[in-house]
């Protein structure tokens, strides 16, 4: 890095500097002061402004961007992240879901027919009764 680019900033400071008309981002662990690339960026602006004030390195990295366009990054760059202001990451923890159980779940269906079962052959049998007795 050149004359100017050795300065250290915080996520904060970035953090700052996230309008169309003043564009920092983090890629890698270096600053880059994107505004004046803003209205030249294939994806468009929002793209490059949607990833202000965090460490924008995953992004950049899953568009698969080409060797040119790595190569204009270095005009852009103004300094390095302070990475100990950038909050670790965490891994994904999923929600927790109730523990579906086939078993109670056979269980319960069971248990409902064998009281049900019964239930329809006595009223089955009750109702054939009356039939005959009315007939």
């Amino acid at each position: 890095m050149g004359a100017g680019k050795n300065k250290v900033f915080t996520l904060s400071q970035v953090s700052e500097h996230s309008s169309p008309k003043d564009c920092w981002l983090i890629i890698s662990g270096k600053v880059y002061d994107v505004t004046k690339f803003l209205e030249d960026h294939p994806g468009g602006d929002d793209v490059l402004l949607s990833a202000t004030g965090k460490d924008a390195t995953d992004d950049f990295e899953d568009i698969g961007h080409s060797t040119s366009a790595r190569a204009m990054m270095d005009e852009y760059c103004i300094g390095e992240i302070d990475s100990s202001t950038i909050p670790a990451r965490r891994a994904y923890t999923p929600p927790k879901q109730p523990h579906y159980n086939q078993d109670k779940t056979s269980e319960f269906i069971v248990r409902l027919l064998q009281f049900l079962v019964p239930l329809a052959i006595l009223g089955s049998a009750v109702g054939i009764r009356i039939y005959i007795k009315s007939t």
